[in-house]
């Protein structure tokens, strides 16, 4: 199947594979069913793109892009592929006449939710970016049978619950058993002598099979598409008849079942040995199997690995694909026969790095230990980088406090940033920012060495998916006003609406817009969780994944701050504010789900005192994701970017609230900054201190008691938090763990951040003033498409073209 032209093609082609994979008829079938035909009809468009889009790159011989990440946060896929084919419309109108509501068929897809937050979001916007704009590449993770867990909020706290994707998610998904990897654990090795040449083979290891299963990837107005290979874990060995026939069934099952275990969940806990061995496992199973299948298929078209560089680069995706970089040095001289120097000289031209954190607890380190059980060659192949590198850096600066920095290895620990910022020919942030901090702090003295390599790639969202899919009001706008689509391919094209920036007619329907999206949000969540929100109000979104230095809590005590001054004077002009809340907590981060409670305590409190009804809401979204992401972009109207200064590396949900036309209250932190760059500070409501001044108050002793001492508002709040609300839970530890500690400098910007939200609320009083702020929001957001960035890392670090 090439193509479909019309809606009576797409009615065939449904009902075909209703009959041919299912065995029922249009009126038999449900609306999974119905999901998995369509899914199998774009799947076909796609194979056809596919097999042409292999070939021309070997008939050229270009170079190819593979991008590593542990996350690949795809969401839904029938709207987004039927989107991108251009067949949307057709497929709609194919269900609509067939006796289906499209809607509920695209709503009963489950998210792939194969990530936990922004950093598996931006690998799934470059995927569609590199498929739009030519360039052969394909993604790799694992296919994790349980995804980032489904959120369920019991009594106020989160409870996890498992996320089976798969079910009906699988459809999307080739499995290509032929194409099937083994990857290697423990053992001991052995060395021997042939022919001048030292072999090591590693002897007793336990083999785990690597099947693969694809995942198409469509690109706009394209016919290329590419891949994106997730990897299953399975046992080669055969069930232990003999064991189940005495009726030892769990002995049978064991071996199968520890294989399967890599692949059973995103991010298992790692707070223990058992947890600490399954994420290193899961990173090197995936990591080994995607190397021996790019190296195994460029020798088979190119007969030698010697050029492997010049037709390959690997990208990884933060520390977590790391080991790439000693597996790779393991294929080329354990198996393809390599030197050392041959096998260096060709990794550290392939292999590049994308930094997306400064903080301390998600730069990886490995126990030696674990790592000299689990993966003995590779823990030699460290260790010999990590002793050549050690070299360098003391010959460079002799200064043991340096060495000590910049060591691979050291007291007991394998440091994965270390090794990447030692060995990958590219090392780049995700703003100028954060770029600025890696070179000036994180890696100084590396960057001494090697300034070349360090670069600054600023993140981008898919701008076609993240406006004009989730938001058709605002793209009939935008074509309205800047002719035509042609910004879904040229995103700097959306400049033209500001030439409107003083037009009423304009600024109206934009505002009418907006709140046609706020009342259909407020329509969807009445009906999946029974929350009345009021569209009158401004809608306050802070949405993102849950994490102390995102600072939800800062959010929090300006909320109940407003409380009290509405307790204190009922009678205080108020503008009527929601403030929504959607985040998840990682399952073992005790603070973090505390703060999930507290949000919903403050809810609780508030939707019960008559003083606040119509003026003032907060509403914790269950269980977020991105297919409510999607519904909740177009609706929002003030953005929350508040982590403390130098700590967001980027963020990408600022980019996205952005193009939907709302407005950023926020530090100047990660992508945050070069937003204020293009918007200048009257577009966006800045507040709090700036990283070099974090750093300098840090060094000079902040006391955060001394605030809380002199501070009347904020001691009235954290005494509030100790004594808690009318659920009768107390948050003293919270109130202590802000006076003890406040890592995150939430008390000194607390003043600043008040300050900002009374200057949101003042500025919504003039509508036309507000829809002037929010046009150039969305007119200026074309710099943040991904497409964007991803033709930087093109230009600059990958060394391909693109259209």
């Amino acid at each position: 199947m090439t193509a479909i032209d019309n809606v009576k093609e797409m009615k065939k082609a449904l009902r075909d594979k209703l009959k041919l994979s299912y065995g029922c008829t249009v009126e038999e079938a449900n609306e999974a069913q119905m999901l998995r035909a369509a899914a199998l009809v774009l799947r076909e468009l796609m194979a056809d793109r596919e097999i042409a889009s292999k070939r021309k790159t070997r008939e050229t011989r270009a170079r190819q892009v593979h991008y590593l990440s542990m996350e690949f946060l795809m969401g839904r896929s029938l709207m987004k592929n039927a989107y991108n084919l251009g067949v949307s419309d057709l497929l709609t109108k194919a269900l609509e006449e067939l006796g289906f509501r499209a809607a509920d068929v695209f709503e009963a897809e489950p998210d792939a939710a194969l990530g936990n937050g922004g950093l598996g979001r931006l690998a799934a916007c470059y995927l569609d970016s590199m498929t739009t704009l030519d360039i052969p590449a394909t993604g790799y993770s694992i296919c994790y049978e349980l995804g980032i867990f489904r959120q369920r909020i019991v009594d106020g706290q989160q409870v996890e619950l498992p996320d089976d994707w798969k079910e009906l998610g699988g459809a999307w998904l080739v499995i290509k058993p032929q194409e099937t990897e083994t990857v290697y654990f423990g053992g001991t090795l052995r060395r021997f002598w042939d022919s001048d040449q030292l072999h090591v083979v590693c002897e007793g290891a336990t083999p785990v099979l690597a099947v693969p299963c694809d995942m198409e990837i469509a690109g706009y107005q394209t016919n290329h598409v590419n891949t994106l290979r997730l990897w299953d874990a399975k046992s080669p060995a055969p069930l232990d008849m003999s064991l189940f026939s005495q009726g030892e069934y769990l002995r049978a099952v064991e071996q199968h079942a520890m294989a399967e275990t890599i692949a059973k969940v995103l991010y298992p806990e790692d707070n223990h040995y058992e947890g600490k061995s399954l994420r290193l496992k899961q990173q090197y199973f995936f990591v080994s199997a995607t190397m021996q299948s790019i190296v195994r298929k460029h020798i088979e078209q190119y007969g030698s690995p010697l050029d492997f560089h010049e037709k390959n680069v690997i990208q990884i995706n933060d520390t977590h694909p790391a080991l790439v970089i000693p597996e790779l040095m393991r294929i080329f001289m354990d198996d393809a026969g390599l030197s050392w120097d041959e096998a260096w000289n060709i990794t550290r031209r392939s292999v590049a790095y994308t930094n997306h954190t400064v903080l301390a607890e998600a730069l990886e380190r490995w126990p030696q230990a674990l790592m000299q059980t689990l993966l003995p060659r590779i823990w030699e192949i460290i260790s010999e980088i990590s002793h050549r590198w050690q070299k360098q850096v003391e010959d460079r600066y002799h200064d043991p406090r340096k060495t000590a920095e910049m060591a691979i290895i050291w007291d007991g620990q394998v440091r994965m940033a270390n090794l990447c910022v030692a060995v990958c020919m590219a090392v780049n942030g995700v703003s100028a920012l954060h770029s600025d901090i890696l070179r000036r702090d994180l890696f100084r003295d590396a960057c001494a060495m090697e300034p070349s390599k360090f670069l600054n790639v600023t993140n981008g969202v898919d701008h076609r998916r993240w406006l004009s899919e989730i938001n058709p009001g605002l793209d009939a706008l935008i074509r309205d006003l800047a002719g035509g689509d042609r910004y879904l391919m040229h995103p700097l094209e959306l400049k033209k609406l500001e030439r409107y920036a003083a037009d009423d007619a304009v600024l109206a329907r934009l505002g009418e817009i907006k709140r046609a999206n706020k009342e259909s949000f407020a329509r969807y969540v009445k009906h999946t969780s029974g929350v009345s929100l009021n569209p009158d109000a401004i809608f306050d979104v802070q949405a993102k994944r849950l994490h102390e230095y995102k600072r939800q809590l800062l959010n929090v005590l300006h909320i109940i701050a407003l409380y009290q001054r509405l307790q204190d004077d009922p009678n205080m002009e108020l503008r009527p504010h929601t403030f929504l809340f959607g985040a998840k907590a990682a399952p073992g981060y005790a603070v973090a789900k505390r703060i999930i409670r507290l949000i919903n305590s403050l809810a609780d409190q508030i939707d019960n005192d008559p003083l606040c009804r119509d003026r003032l809401q907060v509403a914790f979204l269950e269980n977020y994701r991105v297919s409510l992401a999607e519904r909740l972009m177009p609706a929002s109207e003030v953005s929350q970017q508040i982590s403390l200064a130098g700590k967001e590396a980027s963020g990408t949900g600022n980019m996205k609230f952005m193009m939907n036309g709302a407005l950023t209250i926020g530090t100047l932190d990660g992508a945050n900054v070069e937003m204020n760059e293009v918007l200048g500070d009257e577009n966006m409501f800045l507040f709090g201190l700036h990283a070099d001044e974090v750093e300098r108050m840090k060094r000079e002793g902040y006391m955060p008691q001394k605030l809380y001492a002199r501070n009347e508002t904020l001691h009235r709040v954290i005494d509030r938090l100790k004594l808690g609300f009318r659920d009768g839970v107390s948050y003293e530890d919270l109130a202590q763990r802000l006076l003890i500690d406040d890592e995150y400098m939430l008390l000194q910007d607390f003043d600043s951040y008040c300050a900002a939200e009374r200057r949101v609320a003042e500025a919504y009083a003039d509508a036309r003033a507000w829809n002037r702020m929010s046009l150039l929001n969305v007119a200026r957001s074309g710099i943040f498409a991904a497409d964007r960035a991803v033709a930087e890392y093109a230009d600059n670090i990958w060394h391909v073209p693109h259209r």
